[in-house]
């Protein structure tokens, strides 16, 4: 019986970087969103380009801690999404409100952030990779990876960027929405926002498609 040894945050990020750099293309563009699953708030897509015949040393001693922004929290995610900036060749943001993903629905407003945010800085030549979904490029279509926040650095960078933007804005609007919680949660489907959308109803962040069932209690949106 053998068993993997667990990885340290260096050698998951040096993994990253190697599945990108096995590719053998030197322009490699990685896409995730940020919000999918939420209750409230708009869907943030990012794309983030490495490129690595300039990405030196320094980038890489920058983005020692890269991993899946879901296993990076707080302030070693916040310091991720700054080296990112820093040492990232392009980065594209898409954003998308509730009341887009409410008329389009959610999984076509997902696929067109993801291949919007791809197409501004995409390449034909270039390896285009998203996290989970194929999406279509002016070009052709994007590689999907399952799981591919775990796997490419490009991706990786793109989910941090997603959730501190997405994140970020929640907390900062949650003042013009006072007793939803937004500042903690930020409109995922806690019990303490069940709680509040049950006690206040639902506000103009909250998803109108979303049934009365995913609100615990709550009202359905109409």
């Amino acid at each position: 019986m053998g068993s993997s040894k667990r990885q340290t945050p260096e050698q998951r990020s040096a993994a990253l970087f190697a599945f990108d750099r096995e590719l053998g293309i030197d322009w490699v563009v990685g896409a995730d969103e940020a919000g999918r699953g939420c209750l409230a708030g708009p869907l943030v897509a990012a794309a983030v380009a490495f490129d690595y015949t300039r990405l030196s040393a320094a980038d890489l001693r920058r983005l020692s801690d890269l991993d899946d922004s879901k296993k990076r929290k707080g302030e070693r995610r916040t310091a991720l999404f700054h080296a990112v900036n820093f040492s990232a060749a392009a980065i594209s943001i898409s954003i998308r409100p509730s009341q887009v993903i409410d008329s389009e629905g959610l999984h076509k407003t997902n696929i067109a952030a993801l291949a919007d945010a791809t197409s501004r800085i995409g390449r034909r030549l270039g390896a285009n990779l998203t996290d989970g979904f194929e999406v279509p490029l002016p070009w052709g279509a994007s590689t999907k990876l399952i799981k591919g926040d775990t796997r490419s650095a490009s991706i990786a960078a793109a989910s941090i960027i997603a959730k501190e933007v997405r994140d970020k804005y929640m907390v900062a609007i949650a003042g013009e929405f006072p007793g939803y919680g937004f500042e903690s949660h930020v409109g995922y489907a806690t019990q303490a926002h069940r709680d509040a959308i049950a006690k206040l109803g639902p506000c103009s962040l909250h998803r109108r498609s979303f049934n009365s069932s995913s609100f615990d209690g709550a009202s359905a949106v109409a």
